[in-house]
């Protein structure tokens, strides 16, 4: 007896619940970000359908639908070509649940999962100065409450290379500030990680936990209302510091700096002072030191002190002289 077919919302609730939660375990911040490329996919095919997301059906996402939806992320969304595949991550997860729990639709999943992620140039990590880290993290004015609470923040954003995400969720019971100075940070898929804090650092926050006295699973970082900054938050009040620090470091106009950016600057600058990669890989919780390699490629710095080591092995520049007439014609062309 052929099994009745799966309704379309109880398709997508059984991914969520059954396969993210129950079987694999996702972390909550994956289920956010599972869950905010469905949102886009449903709200897009809503107003290119008329139909509301429960009234949907597999066979309304076939490819040249999810084709659309992303060209309409890049295009009108101005999302990049990674943010692209990262939501076709996403819908290619879904759809090989789809072809086993809805066999009916294996034909539609086959050619969604067809669908190629798109290449696209990696460009160098940009990252700041010494200077420009220090201009920006004296910018904020700690004589307010919220300008202390972001000279706290940007600082340990820049000692720990935390992400975002890590950087709003810290509570006061993963700061160490006893016997030794240090933040406990919940990364991606679970992972968890303890970051060594500088002295300045360490005093700094300690000061910021004393003036607002909060319990264990408060904030470290709260807004206004006492709930966690969100990440647009963390960027609005990074943008204020920047702005305030080009009044003393020049060299930050037409920088582009976001959270990520004191990321990639925490890296370089431990690369620099000496670190081995697989201590950086480490300290950024990164999932393989492969994934740190991309900072060698960033500093400059590195490859100068590489070059001074060696020595030039030409006397002079030379040119190349051809000999034959045809040669000769395709050099001058």
């Amino acid at each position: 007896m052929r099994a009745p077919q799966i309704g379309f919302d109880q398709l997508v609730q059984d991914y969520f619940v059954r396969r993210l939660i129950d079987q694999r375990g996702a972390s909550p911040r994956t289920i956010e970000s599972y869950r905010d490329a469905f949102e886009l996919l449903f709200g897009y095919v809503e107003q290119r359908l008329g139909k509301p997301p429960s009234k949907l059906s597999m066979a309304d996402l076939d490819a040249p639908m999810i084709l659309d939806f992303l060209d309409h992320l890049e295009t009108v969304r101005h999302n990049s070509a990674r943010t692209r595949n990262a939501r076709l991550a996403t819908i290619h997860s879904f759809m090989r649940y789809a072809a086993v729990r809805d066999p009916a639709s294996i034909a539609i999943t086959a050619r969604v999962l067809a669908i190629p992620a798109k290449r696209f140039d990696r460009p160098v990590l940009g990252y700041l100065t010494r200077d420009e880290i220090t201009a920006i993290l004296a910018a904020p004015d700690q004589s307010t409450w919220s300008g202390h609470r972001d000279a706290v923040m940007l600082a340990v954003a820049y000692n720990t290379g935390a992400r975002v995400s890590e950087l709003i969720g810290i509570r006061v019971r993963d700061v160490l500030l006893e016997r030794e100075s240090a933040l406990l940070l919940h990364g991606k898929g679970r992972k968890q990680r303890v970051i060594p804090l500088w002295a300045s650092t360490a005093a700094s926050l300690r000061a910021w936990l004393e003036q607002n006295d909060a319990g264990p699973e408060t904030p470290v970082f709260p807004n206004r209302n006492g709930a966690p900054m969100t990440r647009s938050g963390v960027r609005d009040r990074l943008d204020r510091a920047v702005a305030t620090g080009k009044e003393t470091c020049p060299s930050l106009h037409n920088r582009r700096v976001s959270p990520h950016t004191l990321r990639h600057s925490c890296a370089v600058h431990l690369l620099e002072s000496g670190a081995d990669l697989a201590v950086i890989a480490l300290w950024l919780g990164h999932s393989s030191p492969a994934v740190t390699y991309q900072y060698l490629e960033a500093d400059l710095t590195a490859k100068e002190a590489t070059l001074q080591r060696l020595t030039d092995p030409s006397s002079g520049p030379t040119r190349f002289r051809p000999q034959d007439r045809l040669l000769a014609f395709l050099e001058h062309l």
